[in-house]
């Protein structure tokens, strides 16, 4: 499937507090944790579990919510399709959806099981 200039800006304009919810709902039904997933938001965004609460509360948009964001030197290495995307195929113009996609990757791993090491894509020694 391919990105359109308004699948990005309908992205792109959803609110993250609307959202964190439904990512929170179904890893709980598979047994994971709301501290799980701050732990790979924060590993994604950078952001510590306050900034994110401070995000959540003020209702930003994704668009915000990523430009605030450090995104992590190995996000780049979230491959695989999502939603009828593959990630890496998304162009760059379309950064915010590419991101988003990247937030849904790491919960669907998460909801399915993966280690948090592998999520994390933490390097072997």
């Amino acid at each position: 499937m391919k990105v359109t200039a308004a699948k990005n800006e309908k992205v792109a304009n959803m609110i993250v507090a609307s959202i964190y919810p439904l990512y929170l709902d179904r890893l709980e039904k598979n047994g994971r944790t709301k501290e799980e997933l701050n732990q790979v938001i924060t590993w994604l965004t950078g952001f510590n579990d306050a900034q994110l609460q401070t995000l959540l509360d003020e209702k930003v948009t994704f668009e915000t919510f990523f430009q605030k964001a450090q995104l992590h030197p190995n996000a780049p290495l979230i491959k695989g399709v999502i939603c009828g995307y593959r990630i890496e195929e998304i162009p760059d113009e379309f950064a915010v959806y590419r991101q988003c996609r990247y937030l849904d990757k790491l919960v669907d791993e998460l909801a399915k099981g993966r280690k948090m090491d592998k999520i994390l894509r933490v390097a072997k020694p």
